[in-house]
């Protein structure tokens, strides 16, 4: 996942000596808020003088047409368009460069995409747009699972109350980039932050329910309704490499990934019509409560002697309610 730097977060320093910090730390992006500024792009102009790194523009404003001819004479990278702010339908030339995107606040649905489906990406806004340091609205997490369902081939961008625990959620789920303000700049060093917000946690608040993919989202089969075969289809059709075996009463009794079939194919391979469904799953998944923290969950991870790909989420009670996927945690990388 990308980290894009919120360059005006830095209110103590000079934009060229924050600029040259945040190159002389690898940052991914520069984030530029836009709210119906015209004199940011003298900034952005500065910029191209001083570093390479690319710019990610956020235009807040009712009449981008107004910026069209800033955007031709100074093109930017990333270029993101507040949806709650456009009165009219946007109609963007052709010649505008850089890849296009739609923000929304958390009361918008994604939905909205919809009429901007021609776009690279959304923004998704997590906190109060304006207000440096706020707390991530854990809301976004079930809007981030809808669009990536909606637009599998599209990027999701995040900005507003990442720390190194959302951080890793965000990758988890396969959030392509994050804006980092306030975190990034109030930290003891860039460096730091940065580490935390790629490499690990530093507290956790979030719990495992607050972002799996609910088992209503999930391949689920039924071992008492299901054969090996059927099973097998319910995993093709489901389209995620992977199916939930459950008792009649819901309660979690195996897992069958994609691997689990080509070993069951491989056992039997002189018989197929062989196979049956003790072949093909996974009867002692691991597995962790839906109360539990993220911390516990990386604890977790790192005890396993082997791929961690997926992990059945359970109630106290031993019954499915859902699922971490770790394969967005790979995708959210490029």
């Amino acid at each position: 996942m990308k980290i894009s730097a919120s360059i005006y977060s830095d209110k103590l320093r000079p934009l060229a000596e924050v600029i040259q910090d945040l190159d002389a730390h690898q940052v991914d992006l520069f984030h530029v808020d836009c709210n119906d500024d015209p004199s940011v792009f003298t900034d952005i102009a500065e910029i191209r003088k001083w570093s390479t790194t690319p710019i990610d523009l956020h235009l807040i404003t009712e009449k981008p047409e107004a910026y069209f001819e800033l955007l031709r004479e100074n093109p930017v990278d990333y270029l993101t368009f507040q949806f709650e702010k456009l009165k009219a339908p946007l109609r963007l030339p052709k010649d505008i460069q850089g890849k296009k995107g739609i923000a929304i606040t958390t009361d918008t649905p994604v939905d909205i995409f919809q009429g901007f489906s021609e776009f690279d990406f959304i923004l998704i806004m997590a906190t109060t747009p304006g207000q440096s340091g706020g707390k991530f609205d854990q809301h976004n997490f079930q809007k981030i699972r809808k669009f990536r369902k909606m637009y599998p081939t599209k990027s999701i961008h995040v900005d507003g109350g990442v720390n190194g625990e959302v951080s890793f959620i965000l990758r988890n789920m396969g959030v392509s980039s994050c804006v980092s303000g306030s975190y990034l700049f109030n930290a003891p060093s860039i460096g730091q932050a940065l580490m935390n917000l790629t490499k690990r946690e530093i507290e956790s608040s979030f719990q495992i329910k607050d972002f799996m993919v609910p088992a209503d989202e999930c391949p689920v089969c039924y071992s008492h309704l299901h054969s090996a075969k059927e099973i097998v289809q319910v995993v093709d059709q489901g389209k995620l490499g992977f199916a939930l075996v459950l008792k009649d009463d819901g309660k979690l009794i195996g897992i069958v990934s994609s691997a689990d079939i080509r070993k069951g194919v491989l056992k039997k391979w002189d018989e197929p019509q062989q196979i049956n469904i003790s072949d093909i799953m996974n009867t002692s998944p691991l597995t962790i409560l839906e109360t539990a923290t993220v911390v516990e969950l990386l604890k977790l991870i790192k005890t396993c002697s082997f791929p961690v790909m997926y992990m059945p989420v359970v109630n106290s009670i031993g019954h499915a309610v859902g699922i971490i996927n770790f394969a967005h945690l790979i995708k959210g990388e490029i």
